[in-house]
């Protein structure tokens, strides 16, 4: 009989570790609580929802993102392989049509033999090897067990979502259509202000109303994932070098560049619905209906969904995990996905990805792996295991990286960081 792994979460680490066990001949089961019980967040029944956005950030080689995907794709990734299946248009950015997007995860799954078990999962189960992959909206309850087991309690922040609004409100009179320095073609929706329109526009952003903490008492905002009007607060230029920035782009109403502005991408294959990009926000709806809206391009929006605040849950990694993900106290538990302080879309499916590998490993008798420091994978696993301070949220970056000098330094450790991966993936098939 196949060894069994029982892993809690069917986010994109949930199912990413389950297909790697599936793939290897093991047999996995996924702990979903939907849609017995649905986090605030969370809106579908699906198995690996995207929350946030439809975007999963760059493909080029020269930045740690697209690296990322490179190392993934090399260890047999099924988000990367349901991105490129559900992709659309979106310049440089992999960003994906997120209902054919689950689908195609869901499906994959099922066909390899994966259990989906619909409930909640209140106490951890006595199964092991076990992978916790509940997510930064993990249940109280499930929480509560989480913390019993870990002997302290989890860090929590706010995360938040930007709106989508249909394309078909959008005044394309006021707005063209280009990606940043002509990268990619026409994919995205570019909404142009005039500084007058931009001050009048920052000034009411300034001043608006905020979504109360409700049961939390201390608003903490990741900086990758910084609500548009928090931003705001630093400054009236702020925006211009963020979210809002106009560099890159030139209206061919005036041939020049824009002062400011807002960009909106694809959100689905329908060319139907566009994601307003950087504006995640916790602005109350009656105050995105008012301000948004200042934005000419946007005057007669109409908002498919609108912004909104939830939690994000993680624990102090760096005091209780090793680079394998394991729980130092009880190795047999293993943690995956942003629940252990990795950020991102990737980052949490590359988690679950050595996460499923290594409870399968165990399971076998076998010692857990990572991959070498050189690679983002490995790096970003060593990060989460061996930061010191106050830990925080970690994307991936060339930061974190063996340092390379010269001008070309980015492009050697690129190359560095895929050599390495090749080498190790090969190494484990021997």
């Amino acid at each position: 009989m196949p060894e069994k792994i029982t892993i809690i979460g069917g986010g994109l680490a949930g199912c990413e570790a389950a297909w790697q066990v599936a793939r290897a001949g093991g047999r996995a089961a996924i702990l979903e609580m939907k849609p017995v019980k649905h986090s605030p967040a969370h809106t579908t029944d699906a198995l690996a929802e995207l929350v946030c956005s439809n975007s999963l950030k760059s493909e080029s080689l020269e930045n740690a993102s697209g690296i990322l995907k490179e190392e993934m794709a090399a260890l047999g990734s099924l988000v990367v392989r349901a991105a490129l299946f559900s992709r659309v248009p979106a310049g440089g950015t992999l960003a994906v049509d997120r209902t054919a997007f689950s689908a195609f995860i869901t499906s994959a799954l099922l066909d390899a033999g994966v259990e989906v078990v619909r409930d909640e999962v209140t106490e951890l189960p006595e199964a092991r090897p076990l992978v916790i992959a509940s997510g930064p909206l993990t249940s109280d309850s499930l929480a509560a067990s989480i913390q019993a087991l870990i002997g302290a309690a989890s860090l929590n922040f706010y995360d938040a979502v930007a709106p989508i609004v249909y394309k078909e409100s959008i005044d394309m009179e006021s707005a063209f259509s280009a990606s940043r320095y002509g990268k990619g073609g026409d994919d995205y929706i570019n909404c142009p202000m005039t500084k007058e329109e931009y001050e009048a526009f920052y000034a009411e952003l300034v001043k608006a109303d905020t979504a109360r903490a409700r049961e939390f008492e201390e608003m903490k905002s990741f900086e990758a994932c910084m609500p548009i009007e928090v931003m705001a607060q630093r400054g009236q230029q702020t925006l211009l070098f963020g979210p809002m920035k106009p560099v890159g782009l030139t209206d061919p109403r005036t041939g020049k560049r824009p002062f400011a502005v807002v960009q909106l991408r694809r959100e689905n294959r329908e060319d139907t619905l566009y994601n307003i990009v950087g504006f995640q926000t916790r602005l109350t709806f009656a105050e995105q209906k008012r301000i948004f809206p200042m934005i000419p391009a946007l005057r007669r929006a109409e908002f498919a969904r609108l912004g909104k605040l939830h939690r994000n849950s993680y624990i102090d990694s760096p005091r209780l995990l090793t680079e394998f993900q394991q729980l130092r106290k009880e190795p047999s538990i293993i943690f995956a996905g942003q629940i252990t302080g990795v950020e991102g879309y990737c980052e949490s499916a590359a988690s679950g990805i050595l996460a499923g590998m290594n409870a399968l490993r165990l399971a076998r008798g076998k010692s857990p792996v990572c991959p070498p420091e050189e690679t983002i994978m490995g790096a970003l696993m060593r990060h989460i295991s061996k930061a010191e301070g106050p830990f925080t949220p970690m994307n991936a970056n060339m930061g974190l990286l063996p340092p390379e000098k010269g001008k070309d330094r980015r492009a050697k450790q690129s190359k560095k960081a895929i050599e390495a991966m090749a080498a190790w993936t090969e190494s484990l098939a021997n």
